[in-house]
């Protein structure tokens, strides 16, 4: 009888740990239910390379195209680029699932030292993956044909 009553007492213990196991389980399932369900945004390219342009045409536009690859619609809540001389501008309607969007960044060098540069972009939103960066780069020069400097360069990559 002893026997049967530790037997007992046991089971009805492993029963309740294996049942409190599953409630942790379902609880972890829905908070990853909740994240798998999100939107997504998947970039056809998130860098972007201007090449060489002269001083004189210095304000360029770029736009960074994506789709929402995820399961709700996309809201971006803000971009914001890491210099006043870049500004991103996008939709303020969320973006359905399976449906495009994007953020137009617009670089205006004008009264800028000629030269190198790499800005970034900040993507805020209530997607998977938040915040997102975008970049964007080039080379202004002064106001020497950009055809005659891209030939320069082609001859020397011949020569290399």
């Amino acid at each position: 009888m002893k026997k049967s009553i530790l037997f007992l007492l046991l089971l009805l213990t492993a029963n309740i740990s294996f049942a409190q196991e599953i409630v942790k389980q379902e609880e972890l399932t829905q908070e990853e239910i909740k994240q798998r369900d999100k939107g997504e945004m998947k970039f056809e390219k998130t860098r972007h390379d201007f090449g060489v342009f002269a001083a004189d045409t210095a304000t360029l536009t770029y736009d960074f195209v994506f789709k929402n690859v995820g399961k709700s619609p996309l809201i971006i809540h803000q971009a914001s680029a890491s210099c006043g001389c870049t500004v991103p501008e996008y939709t303020l309607e969320p973006i359905m699932p399976g449906c495009h969007g994007k953020i137009s960044v617009t670089y205006n060098g004008k009264g800028r030292k000629p030269g190198v540069f790499r800005k970034s972009i900040t993507v805020h939103n209530n997607g998977k993956q938040t915040p997102v960066r975008l970049y964007i780069e080039g080379e202004m020069i002064d106001n020497t044909p950009v055809e005659l400097i891209q030939e320069t360069e082609l001859y020397q990559n011949i020569i290399d």
